[in-house]
């Protein structure tokens, strides 16, 4: 084997395990001791709970002791680029739901590949690019799971995103601005011409959900603005893997680590595109 090939089934195999891991302690508290958590906010409208911080805990330590060669990137705890590939960790993505006793959360856990590093049959890769995603919805029990060139599944089940092909016969899902307001002007024009444009606009709370569910076909079709890259860095992988598309929304970098995200089949992501890119001050965007 190559000294730069990725062991993804092995790594898929422990992002699992630690995913479900992660999950146990947010539904330990869910059940029975939401009560007693101690609930910090680190910015506006940006809160981090002690179940953050224990399910994060268990998951950096499965990875760490099952794929010690990777690096570590973890919302609440930080870390750095390391080895061939580095995970990205959001140990509870929809926390606001989570300690309002909304069952809409999930764990995410994506490993983005480093440029060089060959992820499936012989191809080097050009530029970093996310290979593994496990997004664990337990409220539902869905284990969603993607891996480069080999597809995207549903609790074992192969899916794909929707057939839809129209923006006007398409369900939207978005995320409003909370913490950060800067790009609110870029933001919400873009709100206002997928909402009469589209079937419907529904903000659930989740980024690493919404693009699960576009991953299924739940939805349409997706986009934010300001997002972290654990937050979409699992995702990425659940619907480019089911047939297709996430890119940056300003169309800057090969995946949307800037946490500028649209989402879709070809024909609805191409759409959000048209819809998006007048309203984005960028130049070239």
């Amino acid at each position: 084997m190559s000294s730069s090939r990725l062991a993804l089934s092995q790594y898929l195999e422990a992002a699992i395990q630690a995913a479900h891991a992660g999950a146990a302690i947010l539904q330990s508290y869910a059940s029975h001791r939401r009560n007693e958590l101690i609930v910090d906010k680190k910015s506006l409208n940006d809160l981090v709970s002690q179940a953050d911080h224990e399910a994060e805990s268990a998951i950096v330590q499965h990875l760490r002791e099952h794929t010690p060669e990777l690096g570590i990137v973890a919302e609440e705890s930080g870390g750095g680029h390391a080895g061939l590939a580095t995970w990205y960790i959001d140990p509870l993505d929809g926390t606001t739901n989570f300690l309002h006793g909304i069952p809409h959360y999930a764990v995410s856990i994506g490993l983005i590949a480093h440029a060089g590093s060959i992820a499936s049959g012989d191809t080097v890769l050009a530029e970093d690019t996310p290979v593994i995603g496990v997004v664990y919805d337990p409220c539902r029990e869905e284990l969603f799971t993607g891996m480069h060139g080999v597809g995207s599944w549903l609790n074992g089940h192969r899916i794909q995103c929707s057939a839809t092909e129209d923006l006007g016969e398409a369900l939207l899902a978005t995320g409003l601005p909370f913490r950060d307001f800067s790009f609110a002007p870029e933001y919400m024009p873009t709100l206002d011409a997928a909402i009469r444009q589209s079937r419907g606009v529904r903000r659930m709370g989740s980024a690493a959900l919404d693009l699960a569910w576009v991953a299924c076909g739940r939805f349409d079709g997706y986009w934010e603005m300001g997002l972290a890259p654990w937050d979409v860095a699992a995702g990425t992988v659940l619907v480019r893997e089911a047939k297709g598309i996430a890119e940056d929304l300003r169309e800057q970098a090969g995946w949307p680590a800037k946490g500028n995200i649209r989402a879709g089949n070809a024909g609805i992501a191409a759409a959000l595109g048209d819809m998006v890119r007048p309203h984005l001050k960028t130049a070239g965007a």
